[in-house]
């Protein structure tokens, strides 16, 4: 099979590619794949009720376990980028021009790329600015547990300690991963993170009634 193409799925595109991605995917590539880039839970994600999220970073972080979903020949890497860009927006259509330029917003989704990598000749890869002033465990933990009060997030799964869990499910492990997920359950007070969200939602149902 030819490998000119793929995307390089981090965080939670490696669970939920969406269905555009999916159907546009040939293979997977899971053996041996890490970031080409150091990566940390250093983004307050609106989408998620704060939770912290991983994106690239130019200080600290770790390079993390990832899959390539290879696409099929007769995508085009501008179609890859669009779908990428529509994947990581929620949006529809293509990409604004902005999405293109060399000084991005703080809160712009950018798609970028590295040339053969792992056997792939372009692998394409989402690129957004980290706004966690204070990255620290207990910064990050308050965050999280904050999105799990919200009913609505939670419900979903788009919670940070449920975005914990699968990155931790997932082989991520980043210099804060450890003392995150430490401090989570600390301040929970819980033995486990699935028992944290519970407590959370407990919590939340108590003060709601």
């Amino acid at each position: 099979m030819n490998r000119n193409l793929g995307i390089l799925a981090y965080g939670s595109l490696i669970d939920e590619p969406g269905d555009e991605i999916a159907g546009a995917t040939a293979e997977i590539l899971r053996e041996g794949i890490t970031t080409p880039f150091p990566v940390e839970f250093a983004r307050s994600s609106r989408t998620r009720a704060g939770a912290p999220t991983l994106v690239p970073v130019t200080v600290g972080g770790t390079r993390i376990p990832a899959r390539i979903y290879i696409l099929h020949g007769n995508v085009s890497e501008e179609e890859a980028r669009d779908m990428l860009w529509r994947r990581e927006t929620g949006r529809r259509g293509r990409r604004p021009n902005s999405a293109a330029h060399s000084n991005p917003g703080p809160n712009e989704v950018i798609i970028k790329s590295v040339a053969d990598f792992q056997g792939v000749g372009t692998v394409l890869y989402t690129s957004i600015a980290a706004n966690i002033v204070q990255l620290t465990p207990k910064q990050l933990a308050a965050l999280a547990l904050n999105s799990a009060r919200s009913a609505e997030v939670a419900a979903k799964g788009r919670d940070g300690i449920s975005y914990l869990m699968a990155a931790l499910r997932n082989g991520v492990r980043t210099e804060l991963s450890a003392a995150y997920e430490e401090e989570v359950l600390r301040q929970a007070g819980a033995a486990t993170l699935a028992d944290a969200i519970e407590r959370v939602r407990f919590v939340g149902r108590v003060a709601a009634d």
